[in-house]
């Protein structure tokens, strides 16, 4: 039903491809959403590099923990997004989960999301095996970690495959679970609503 295989080919060539071109979303149906989730993830990665520059004056500080905050919160939105189109195609399949079936604590979003920020984490490292200007110790290092990162990237993928597997054969009961962020809403977050009373 879901290649996990394609998962991983599609989030490992986007994060190469977009960094010398547009963020760009050619996939379909679930393909779609997972490719829109790890979208959010990239410009979230960037964002953050920024903020840690010991160049950086308050106002690009101020601006890119705007944008790092709006980015997080389209991640979250499309982990439940992704979760949710997973719902409908087991609604689809017309699966019978057995009445003692579990939930398991992780979704399958979640799980995408993990191997999306892997993606990223080891194209960064493999950047690093290009540098000039540091040594072998360095390197060794770098090494050391993307043989991890590849490591878990690889278990992350079964544990992903037997998941989905074990919903469609209604082993496992699916849920999306809301996330319900507050920090961005202005009905929730006290400084926002009371800052809004006061300039009334």
């Amino acid at each position: 039903m879901i290649d996990v295989k394609k998962i991983v080919v599609l989030q490992c060539e986007t994060v190469d491809r977009w960094h010398s071109e547009p963020i760009d979303n050619p996939y379909e149906g679930f393909m779609s959403d997972v490719c829109k989730q790890h979208s959010f993830n990239f410009q979230l990665w960037h964002e953050e590099d920024i903020a840690r520059s010991p160049d950086a004056d308050d106002a690009v500080i101020a601006r890119v923990k705007r944008a790092i905050d709006g980015f997080n919160q389209q991640r979250n939105d499309w982990i439940e997004t992704v979760d949710d189109h997973l719902a409908r195609m087991i609604e689809e399949e017309q699966v019978q989960v057995d009445e003692t079936a579990r939930i398991n604590t992780e979704t399958p979003g979640s799980v995408i999301d993990r191997l999306s920020i892997l993606a990223l984490r080891i194209y960064h490292l493999k950047e690093q095996l290009e540098r000039t200007n540091v040594d072998e110790d360095h390197f060794e290092k770098v090494r050391r970690r993307i043989a991890v990162c590849l490591f878990q990237q690889d278990e992350l993928s079964q544990e992903l495959a037997l998941l989905l597997n074990d919903m469609f054969a209604g082993r496992i009961r699916h849920r999306t679970y809301r996330q319900l962020k507050m920090y961005n809403d202005s009905t929730l977050n006290p400084y926002l609503y009371d800052r809004q009373q006061e300039v009334a």
